[in-house]
């Protein structure tokens, strides 16, 4: 199937709420001519970016409003240390105007109307964003299907959407269930008190959904606990196909790999032909660097977010030649198989690379 690559475009913030002690949430104003540029799916993100103190800054937020909400909403937990965070939560207003891309990812599902279904959500933190307009999408279009959430935080007060979730729950007190796990307030059922790990994932599913049960489990938080979980999840018996996870934070702590400085002499050691929005670039590639890093050494503008592995905001399909990729957070065995990349992390092998962006 082929589309056009995902795109910025310049929004107006629309509305601004506060969702928890420390996240706002926030709409965008979506001009009539972009409803279908921006037409998403449950689990799908949003690339923000703004120029901060002279420097470009781009950040995934992932979409927390439902398909019939009638508005694309995201949400911004505040970071220490985290400048963009700290700059939506603090100093964005409505009316203020940011570069948005359209919709990306691929963390939900498209539910079918005619199935009952037994969906389970694991969230930590920001990590509920996702997994909320899943709930949301589960409970307007699966009408028989059933949802299950354990959400873990420090406090009470860290957590987001509640408003929201008690809603849901009293709208759909048959179909939706939520547990609150919380590690820095005593609770008075003891299994809902720590953290949200394995082990308690594992005595949970015993106790509440039994895993021959289960037909998608979706899991959103910070990597070790999202890795802990599904591996969990694996022992008691899911098959790989129905367990979905979207990876907040990478090993390098949401950072982009540092790369080498290219010499502005150094020979090529591949060429890289690049197809975006149907135009073909070709773009020399140095030794150890990553497809993207070249094309934007070559002023080639090209969808990206993280450049850590973990969005992939960046993935094309690699058509000819080989470059192996050095990490990958993001890509499904299907994806690899397919001949998907990460192009952030993706370094050719191969004296020629072609890489079709407009393949998804």
């Amino acid at each position: 199937m082929s589309a056009a690559a995902p795109r910025f475009h310049r929004l107006a913030v629309s509305d601004l709420r506060r969702e928890a002690s420390d996240a706002v949430s926030m709409t965008f104003a979506i001009p009539g001519e972009l409803a279908g540029d921006y037409a998403f799916t449950p689990g799908q993100y949003l690339t923000l970016r703004a120029t901060l103190d002279g420097e470009e800054v781009r950040r995934s937020y992932s979409i927390c409003s439902g398909p019939d909400d009638g508005e694309i909403r995201i949400a911004v937990k505040k970071v220490d240390g985290g400048a963009f965070s700290s700059w939506a939560a603090e100093d964005l207003k409505c009316g203020d105007e940011l570069d948005v891309m359209t919709p990306t990812g691929r963390f939900g599902l498209v539910p079918p109307a005619d199935r009952a279904r037994v969906h389970v959500g694991f969230a930590a933190g920001s990590g509920i964003t996702p997994i909320l307009s899943i709930v949301k999408g589960v409970l307007a279009r699966e009408p028989d299907s059933r949802f299950f959430l354990f959400y873990g935080n420090r406090t009470t007060d860290n957590i987001m959407f509640l408003e929201a979730l008690e809603e849901l729950k009293d709208r759909f007190i048959d179909r939706l269930s939520i547990f609150h796990v919380i590690s820095g307030e005593e609770q008075d059922i003891p299994i809902l008190h720590g953290r949200l790990d394995g082990e308690k994932v594992r005595v949970l599913l015993r106790a509440l959904v039994p895993a021959a049960s289960v037909d998608h489990v979706f899991i959103c938080g910070p990597l070790g606990m999202s890795e802990e979980i599904e591996t969990t999840c694996r022992d008691l018996g899911i098959a790989d196909e129905r367990i979905h996870v979207e990876r907040f934070v990478s090993e390098f702590g949401g950072k982009p790999r540092p790369k080498k400085a290219v010499a502005p002499d150094a020979p090529p050691k591949a060429i890289a032909s690049l197809i975006i929005d149907g135009k073909r670039r070709d773009v020399p590639v140095a030794e150890d660097e990553a497809i993207l890093d070249a094309a934007l050494r070559a002023g080639v503008d090209l969808p990206f977010a993280c450049k850590g592995g973990m969005c992939s905001t960046c993935r094309a399909k690699l058509v000819e030649g080989e470059a192996p990729m050095d990490i990958n957070y993001s890509l499904e065995p299907w994806e690899l198989e397919a001949g998907f990349v990460l192009t952030c992390q993706a370094k050719p092998s191969t004296e020629r690379v072609v890489v079709d962006y407009d393949h998804v």
